[in-house]
């Protein structure tokens, strides 16, 4: 049976959300019920433009995970064999997964260890004749310097990928997080800032021949059925391989109503991140920063000692969230051990995620940061 904590790391959020919002999402899975929509449904289109308007892009396209869209944007990018994408070894495993799906091969380097995002520094450094894009991945609320990624980009001809999964609703010189690049790829998982009740992802777009051939490959190229959702494409003149990847439309129904809520959900985040700042400043743990814009998907400490920290807060009843113990490029198997990144590799051993979820209360988030303190003070 799972330890039972006093505050847990996530699913407190799940189930406080849903009591707080009942009727509502009821009330959308309901209606999808009724009408018998299932499958590329009004709700999908609706939730498509919903995102479309929020982010500022051109057209967006709802698919079945953040991973996928990280496939299809690799696919709809043309990447294939031979070539290389530089991405960084710092993240969850699906973006240069993906990479190598295709047939690419990864390049990862280095992250900054302010920000603990991509060191655009290394980026010219990494380039071969072989490279065919840029996979900047802005971790947990924090953004990439895309203006010089967009630069290099340019300059080399170069595609870029946007991994926006836990960026929804960050900005950066006034634009929002996946919408600089030629795709950018959002996951709705459950434990995300915007989560759905299961798997769920999307892309955006600027590009109206991405746009459309995105719809494509999502849907096992599938003219007809797009028609569905008031999308009349142009019949291909000749027929290619697609997937079957499309967002559920109940859960589309769920993020309908959960998007109505976004402002809440980052402004609460932000409220409790400022909280945990200001009172755990002067204690001997590195805390996060965010610039201007960005939003609160997690909240990343640096214990001295991250197992005894641990231990210590759960045995408070507070749970943690531990990962990346071992970086991606060191895992055995992969074939990535030759990459030298010293800072990725430093970050694995120190990093340790307090809860930030929105439906914390007050009293719940004090608590946590007296757990802090009085494990210092110890």
């Amino acid at each position: 049976m799972a330890k039972e904590y006093k505050i847990n790391f996530i699913n407190a959020s799940y189930r406080r959300f849903y009591e707080m919002h009942k009727e509502e999402i009821l009330g959308a899975i309901t209606s999808c019920l009724e009408r018998g929509d299932f499958i590329m449904r009004e709700d999908l289109d609706k939730f498509e433009k919903n995102l479309a308007d929020y982010t500022g892009a051109k057209y967006a396209v709802g698919v079945n995970s953040g991973t996928d869209a990280l496939m299809l944007s690799h696919e709809v990018l043309g990447i294939g064999q031979g070539d290389e994408v530089i991405c960084v070894s710092h993240t969850f495993i699906a973006p240069f997964q993906e990479t190598v799906h295709v047939g690419a091969k990864p390049v990862l380097i280095d992250v900054k260890e302010d920000d603990c995002v991509m060191d655009v520094s290394q980026i010219e450094p990494a380039i071969t004749e072989k490279t065919k894009a840029i996979l900047p991945v802005h971790l947990s609320g924090a953004v990439c310097d895309m203006k010089e990624i967009m630069r290099i980009a340019e300059e080399r001809n170069l595609k870029v990928i946007e991994d926006a999964c836990q960026a929804l609703g960050s900005r950066q010189d006034g634009k929002m997080a996946g919408t600089f690049g030629d795709t950018g790829c959002f996951s709705f998982i459950s434990p995300k800032l915007l989560g759905a009740y299961g798997d769920a992802g999307a892309i955006v777009t600027n590009n109206k021949e991405i746009y459309e051939k995105l719809l494509l490959l999502r849907n096992h190229w599938n003219i007809t059925q797009n028609a569905l959702l008031g999308v009349q494409l142009p019949h291909p003149e000749v027929m290619d391989w697609g997937h079957n990847t499309r967002m559920d439309n109940i859960q589309a129904a769920v993020l309908n109503v959960k998007i109505k809520y976004i402002d809440w959900i980052i402004n609460r985040r932000k409220e409790i991140a400022e909280k945990y700042l200001a009172e755990l400043e002067g204690l001997p743990i590195d805390l996060p920063s965010r610039k201007e814009g960005e939003t609160w998907q997690e909240f990343i400490v640096r214990p001295k000692d991250r197992e005894a920290f641990r231990d210590f807060m759960q045995e408070e009843g507070v749970e943690l969230l531990i990962r990346d113990t071992t970086p991606n490029h060191k895992l055995k198997g992969l074939g990535l051990e030759h990459f030298n990144l010293p800072v990725t590799e430093k970050l694995a051993t120190e990093q340790a995620r307090l809860p930030i979820y929105p439906e914390l209360t007050n009293e719940e988030v004090d608590y946590v940061i007296q757990r802090v303190k009085k494990f210092y003070s110890a």
